[in-house]
């Protein structure tokens, strides 16, 4: 046809048979590998980690160094100084005690610390009433769900919010972390020295970790105290002399001074919440001060509920399988082949407000092959291209496909659409 230009196709989608085939096939996977939240898993999916998983390699090195230095250097002083077997035990007694603070650490990272699994969907709105309203949600589109709801707890009022990302009403005491991308149920924290939330799974063995770290530094400072007092009185000199004759003890002497005040004022802070049953969260947030706090229910059953209730199970199977979604997978990209589950979890979403991420190789030299073939059939036109732009310009049907991909690979390129088309009348002139 005169006078008008059509885009070469673009590579036709899968089929509806072959479709409903890779759905049929899909991968059995475990919950773990398709986990939406920000967790780092370990042992098929047996040990769950916060993203920040590594800096337990520094509080690790921070609690066996000072161990080390102490059982290496102080400690065979004293047990030249006491009874042979009491020196023994001053050795033993440190090097359990590490382990056992270590072994608290493991505790309190590598188990679920009360992640709520979300929901595949909002939920319906309770109210008939409250079908018919509309609010903002957190992405800026309208959501059929109250951002708030109220439940009664021991006889209080509490509000609870509406979480956009895991779709459900937030339990009270319940949080939504933003380092994890989890609702922890009861939410204390993240800790970013042990690479895990605190929560109502695994605050017990935080506190625990905490007051036994707290121990092992006054164990330390002690006995490096009690290795100067001995030089001192062994070489009759003042306390600057006995560093010089055993720097690793007034190093330890120092350290330890430093982060017992550290650990020593966080257990301290955390036995106060414990008997007024608040969180870190809340008490920095509501401040119960002067207000009823619904959760108190007295000092020795708030301990009780610490530290002898039963810690409740895990609301995640991990390492339950699940069938992989392929649907979404197969008509993400106008391309031949079905997609891996790595490219869609790139493509563009709108509703999302995502950005999509580069495509690959191939696909970028099938759309710049039908790109350069549009522009030699450009070129190839009559000359008076400029003058009569304005009366053809209705007849240049380019397919929305292509459309929106050119217009994303000319944005890449760093190029507007106008800039890239003044290149182009400047290239055809010359």
């Amino acid at each position: 046809m005169q006078g008008k230009l059509y885009a070469p196709p673009l590579p036709p989608q899968l089929s509806d048979s072959n479709r409903r085939r890779n759905e049929a096939s899909g991968k059995m996977k475990r919950v773990y590998q398709v986990w939406k939240g920000s967790n780092r898993f370990f042992l098929g999916g047996r040990l769950i980690f916060g993203p920040d998983v590594r800096s337990m390699v520094l509080t690790i090195f921070l609690i066996i160094v000072p161990v080390l230095l102490f059982v290496v250097f102080v400690s065979q002083r004293l047990v030249n100084e006491f009874q042979h077997h009491l020196g023994e035990l001053i050795v033993g007694i440190a090097v359990g005690f590490a382990f056992y603070v270590i072994f608290l650490l493991f505790l309190t990272s590598g188990r679920d610390p009360g992640i709520i699994p979300r929901n595949p969907h909002p939920p319906e709105p309770e109210d008939d009433q409250i079908s018919n309203l509309s609010w903002t949600g957190s992405h800026g589109g309208p959501s059929s769900v109250p951002p708030f709801k109220d439940v009664i707890v021991n006889g209080v009022l509490v509000r609870v919010k509406y979480c956009q990302t895991c779709m459900l009403y937030r339990p009270p005491r319940c949080s939504h972390c933003s380092i994890c991308n989890n609702c922890i149920e009861r939410f204390d924290h993240h800790c970013p020295w042990v690479g895990q939330c605190i929560g109502k799974r695994n605050y017990r063995f935080f506190f625990m970790f905490v007051s036994s770290t707290t121990l092992l530094c006054f164990y330390v400072l002690t006995f490096c105290c009690v290795s100067l007092k001995k030089i001192m009185l062994a070489y009759e000199c003042n306390l600057w002399e006995a560093l010089m004759k055993s720097p690793v003890s007034g190093i330890l002497l120092i350290y330890t001074f430093v982060v017992v005040w550290f650990v020593g004022g966080l257990t301290g802070f955390h036995m106060y919440l414990i008997c007024t049953n608040q969180t870190t969260y809340e008490n920095f947030r509501y401040r119960y001060d002067g207000k009823m706090n619904p959760y108190n229910r007295g000092c020795a059953q708030n301990f009780k509920e610490v530290f002898f209730s039963t810690i409740p199970t895990s609301k995640n199977d991990f390492r339950a399988k699940v069938k992989e979604d392929i649907n979404v997978l197969s008509a993400s990209l106008p391309t031949r082949r079905v997609m891996s589950p790595d490219i869609a979890k790139n493509s563009f979403d709108l509703e999302m407000g995502g950005k999509r991420q580069a495509v690959g190789a191939e696909e970028f030299e099938d759309v710049q092959s039908q790109i350069s073939s549009l522009t030699v059939l450009e070129r190839s036109g009559t000359q008076t291209l400029r003058a009569s732009w304005g009366s053809h310009k209705g007849n240049w049907e380019i397919t929305p496909d292509l459309d929106a991909l050119t217009a994303e690979f000319v944005m890449e390129d760093g190029f507007t659409e106008t800039e890239k088309y003044e290149k182009s009348e400047e290239k055809f002139y010359d």
